[in-house]
């Protein structure tokens, strides 16, 4: 990959590079870590989780773009139905996430039960190589998924599972919907939205 934090559009052959870069990014992250509690095998899970969602799910219904270290995927409205894991995707995730397997669907419902009805985008996943902060690759990221929706003047939804990420996001326009702990003793969600703006 060339060291830039310029957006561009991820394709199944960027599918190790996607992996590796969430695999780093989210292993401090407080829901990742309750999917994944044993350090030993998490960054191996977590590339295997990451490389799942991005091959069967998101590259082929969502929009996924990365930079050289950092990836987003994001879900249109005319996606949304089509992003839903299949049952072969799900037995792979069930494989991967071997007995806190039950966790992650239990989670998968509360997070949608907190869903918004309204037609709207999905930031389903964004993270940067830890290795790279600082140098923009997120808010590069989150712009070019910002344009889009503008463009369609349609708010952005998404689900912080890091307490630290929320000024972030309200640096973009997010506002805090609401907060919910995952079933089972896990750890805190906030649900966030942000308004279209024109586009510009």
């Amino acid at each position: 990959m060339s060291q830039t934090n310029t957006p561009t559009t991820a394709g199944p052959a960027d599918a190790p590079l996607v992996g590796a870069a969430l695999a780093r990014a989210f292993d401090g992250d407080p829901m990742m870590r309750w999917f994944f509690p044993d350090d030993t095998t998490r960054p191996d899970g977590l590339g295997r989780y990451f490389t799942t969602l991005f091959t069967r799910q998101y590259a082929p219904h969502g929009v996924c773009e990365r930079t050289a270290s950092a990836a987003a995927f994001w879900v249109s409205p005319e996606g949304a139905d089509k992003a839903v894991p299949d049952a072969e995707t799900i037995g792979l995730l069930t494989g991967i996430l071997g007995d806190r397997a039950p966790l992650f669907r239990d989670a998968v419902q509360a997070a949608a039960a907190h869903g918004p009805q309204e037609p709207h985008w999905y930031l389903a996943v964004l993270g940067a190589d830890p290795a790279a902060q600082g140098q923009g690759h997120g808010s590069a990221l989150l712009r070019s998924g910002l344009a889009k929706a503008d463009a369609d003047g349609l708010p952005v939804y998404l689900e912080s599972s890091k307490a630290e990420n929320l000024p972030v996001y309200r640096h973009f326009g997010f506002e805090v919907l609401g907060e919910f702990a995952l079933p089972g003793g896990g750890p805190t969600l906030w649900a966030m939205r942000r308004p279209p703006r024109p586009a510009a």
